[in-house]
């Protein structure tokens, strides 16, 4: 069985330069083609409300209800692109969203230059509040200088899974960067999508297989282990740097460390033990 952790899926292109075909290029059907043609089961679909894009919660909503047994929707509140970022009232905006729509998760995305020290705050601790009371799984853009606030918030919420986008974005050769995300193995409630390679190598970002990037993906696999690793196409922008083919062959076939028992974990196993304690009227 192979879960997809990260992908979207936009009615319109959101993208630079614009796209000859921006009405059906990010859509749910092309993403249901792409797992159609590799074998991948289920997907949670991250919605990201960026250009052109402001009601994408909605728009994922409806694509889930077509395909409720191959999509899992991860709601979009407050990221960094939002007006209402890190403002009074998020708890009552994430209270709306999980209410109209039945929601495997969130995602925040963090703005670069933020301590994120507001998720800690007592606006951010009601905001996290409504997700652990909903039992709602946590899906997190942030960077190195974050994982602090990251742990904190894991520590007061044990029970909420907190996944984090794109290996927890390190740079290679950047060992303290990697040396954050790899403290946050202390957590066992945070895991870590294995995905988005081209935004961690030192190479060409189309230099697919990113063998470069192996050194953080065997660093992840030693200290948080197989049963909290995800792998994530970044479909459909992974397109910009290689195929939803070669996003799952980067990990299944590429990353050969990883014992084939473990690797059925992290293509699928880890993501489905995370959805399977999800209270279940959210996957209805």
């Amino acid at each position: 069985m192979i879960i997809d952790s990260h992908c979207h899926a936009w009615a319109t292109w959101p993208y630079q330069p614009p796209a000859p075909d921006p009405e059906t290029r990010g859509r749910a059907e092309q993403l249901l083609f792409e797992m159609d043609q590799n074998g991948v089961e289920r997907a949670l679909v991250v919605c990201a409300q960026i250009d052109h894009n402001p009601d994408n919660n909605k728009y994922v909503a409806a694509a889930r209800r077509r395909h409720p047994e191959r999509l899992l929707q991860v709601a979009d509140v407050d990221s960094r692109w939002s007006s209402t970022y890190h403002t009074a009232g998020a708890d009552a905006r994430l209270r709306a969203v999980a209410e109209r729509w039945p929601l495997a998760g969130f995602t925040h995305y963090l703005r670069a230059d933020d301590d994120a020290s507001w998720l800690l705050s007592e606006e951010g601790l009601r905001f996290l509040t409504v997700a652990a009371e909903r039992g709602l799984l946590a899906s997190i853009h942030c960077h190195p200088h974050q994982q602090a606030a990251l742990r904190g918030v894991a520590a007061r919420f044990p029970q909420m899974p907190i996944l984090l986008h794109h290996l927890g974005h390190p740079q290679v050769h950047e060992a303290g960067e990697l040396a954050e995300i790899l403290a946050s193995a202390k957590l066992p409630n945070i895991c870590v999508k294995i995905s988005g390679f081209y935004y961690a190598t030192a190479g060409a970002q189309w230099d697919f297989p990113h063998r470069d990037v192996h050194e953080i993906v065997r660093a992840i696999y030693e200290h948080f282990g197989p049963r909290r690793m995800c792998w994530g196409s970044d479909y459909p922008v992974v397109g910009q740097f290689m195929t939803y083919r070669q996003a799952l062959e980067a990990v299944r076939t590429h990353c050969d460390f990883i014992a084939p028992a473990d690797l059925e974990w992290v293509l699928g196993g880890t993501l489905d033990a995370v959805l399977a304690a999800l209270p279940s009227d959210l996957q209805k």
